[in-house]
């Protein structure tokens, strides 16, 4: 994730060690005794890493606990994000008076069922993937990228996306994308906040078996 985000943004890919490493009690408390390892694991990587991105910063690395809707609860100063995959996981952390937000998803590369590219895929997307070069699974990708448009959304305006509400382009030779929010999604969200984003762009890249985006929303 390093190669996608810019110097601002402190970024950790974790080790082995991480899946099973310390949880601070704020963190313990929020995954629970009955998690299975999975999440468990998963949950502990993903905290190690935000702990360590935050210090990075040259902060204390606090804990960093899980809102009511189970996102990350970051230092009001510090702005991130979590992403984990089968066998991977990695946190990013900026200082919140630099970057406005910062998302980033890992998922596993691979060809998705027609049921889940229609639930994804926007009808100009499913177009747009078949002029792209093969080789590649577009649709995992524009899958990605919108869950870190979501993580970039979210913790600036407070509601959610669907994945209809957000269209993406990809420019292969470039590395990079852009997604557009819906207009109404945008409107509504004025209610909320000061200028909502209605443009989010993106990196990606493509390798180890994984298709990874990340994006930063940066202050106006």
């Amino acid at each position: 994730m390093r190669d996608l985000l810019p110097p601002p943004v402190a970024v950790v890919v974790a080790g082995p060690a991480d899946f099973t490493g310390e949880l601070l009690e704020a963190e313990r408390v929020c995954l629970g005794e009955r998690a299975v390892e999975s999440r468990r694991r998963d949950f502990t990587a993903g905290r190690v890493c935000a702990r360590r991105a935050i210090a990075a910063l040259g902060l204390d690395p606090v804990p960093v606990p899980s809102a009511a809707d189970r996102s990350p609860a970051w230092p009001a100063d510090v702005v991130g994000t979590i992403t984990h995959t089968k066998g991977y996981c990695a946190a990013a952390a900026a200082r919140a008076d630099e970057v406005r937000s910062v998302g980033m998803d890992a998922e596993q590369h691979k060809i998705l069922d027609a049921g889940v590219r229609r639930l994804i895929l926007r009808k100009e997307e499913v177009e747009h993937c078949g002029r792209l070069p093969t080789g590649v699974s577009w649709p995992a990708l524009i899958f990605s990228a919108k869950e870190t448009v979501y993580k970039v959304w979210h913790p600036v305006v407070g509601t959610w996306l669907d994945f209809q509400d957000a269209l993406v382009e990809i420019d292969p030779d470039a590395g990079s994308w852009v997604a557009r929010i819906s207009p109404a999604k945008v409107e509504a969200a004025r209610e909320k906040t000061i200028d909502p984003p209605s443009v989010i762009t993106g990196r990606f890249t493509v390798d180890a078996g994984l298709v990874r985006t990340a994006a930063v929303l940066p202050h106006r």
